[in-house]
């Protein structure tokens, strides 16, 4: 379990939480399958699914508890539904002699939408995340808002309350820009990639993949007055990551020496497995999180 996108969250007051209490909470809300004219369902499944371990509702390993939601989405594509409706208007249209109104359309639309939606494909996705206790932290692996937020209104309903605001609340042009400019913290080594924008009505984006940061293109583009709205970073021998402007990191990736650490554990092991990446993950991304908030002062 190696998240690969992550959307980060600082708790602003103290919570608690029991472990019977939560797992009867995720227990009300756990996910069922769409009914038939349903589009999409979601709700609370085993982050140990894999192995078959369906009735553990949540994992907690050193008061970090990782909570899965699995969300089921029935598959009906628009160019099914419109050749259907382009056959009945056709036939309609026929029968009558008179074009079909686009009140009509929308109308036969919604009774083919019914008809066929019985019978869609279903399509299975899961949101894994944790709440760090100690850490004051919720740690989303999602690359996309709606995502996240949809994970953590359904965490917030279970649980009653979960007082979060984004990692940061700003925008970090400023102190990436500067991690070109003046240098990195002393962890923080920048990799060869980048965005910058212009901060004129003109909003220029200039994108660069295996560029060193320090060549003098990118200087050029810099004393222009362009910002850094996200940069290729390596984290110790930890982990590297895409970091933007608005405090968010995609493309996470934990080095060789990292994963080597669990090895030793057979593959046949899942539970284990699994186990031993959440406890090691959730352990630096939070030493990680916490390193970050400090470098760029966004500690509440």
């Amino acid at each position: 379990m190696w998240f690969k996108n992550i959307k980060a969250y600082q708790i602003t007051q103290p919570i608690s939480l029991d472990d019977d209490d939560l797992q009867n909470a995720l227990s009300e809300n756990a996910f069922r399958p769409c009914g038939k004219q349903e589009t999409a369902t979601m709700g609370f499944a085993s982050p140990f699914s894999q192995s078959g371990k369906e009735s553990v509702m949540f994992h907690k390993v050193q008061e970090r508890y990782w909570i899965t939601v699995k969300k089921q989405e029935r598959i009906l594509p628009a160019v099914v539904v419109n050749a259907e409706l382009a056959e009945k208007v056709a036939h309609i249209e026929a029968e009558t002699g008179s074009p079909v109104g686009k009140k009509a359309q929308q109308d036969l639309k919604q009774e083919i939408m019914h008809q066929l939606l019985p019978q869609a494909f279903t399509k299975n996705s899961y949101t894994h995340g944790f709440i760090s206790i100690p850490d004051n932290l919720v740690v989303v692996d999602a690359s996309a808002d709606g995502k996240a937020e949809a994970y953590l209104a359904l965490v917030r309903k279970a649980i009653q309350s979960l007082p979060v605001v984004p990692l940061a609340r700003r925008s970090l042009q400023s102190e990436l820009t500067h991690w070109l400019t003046e240098g990195t913290p002393e962890a923080i080594s920048l990799l060869e990639e980048a965005e910058l924008k212009s901060v004129d009505d003109m909003e220029s984006v200039i994108r660069c993949k295996n560029q060193p940061l320090d060549s003098d293109e990118i200087t050029l583009h810099l004393d222009s007055g362009k910002l850094v709205q996200k940069v290729g970073f390596e984290y110790r021998d930890v982990l590297t990551a895409i970091i933007a402007e608005d405090g968010s990191f995609k493309r996470l990736k934990f080095t060789d020496r990292m994963k080597e650490e669990n090895e030793d554990i057979p593959k046949d092991q899942v539970e284990a497995r699994m186990d031993a990446e959440f406890a090691l993950m959730s352990a630096e991304l939070c030493q990680f999180l916490d390193y970050i908030r400090k470098e760029l002062k966004l500690v509440e």
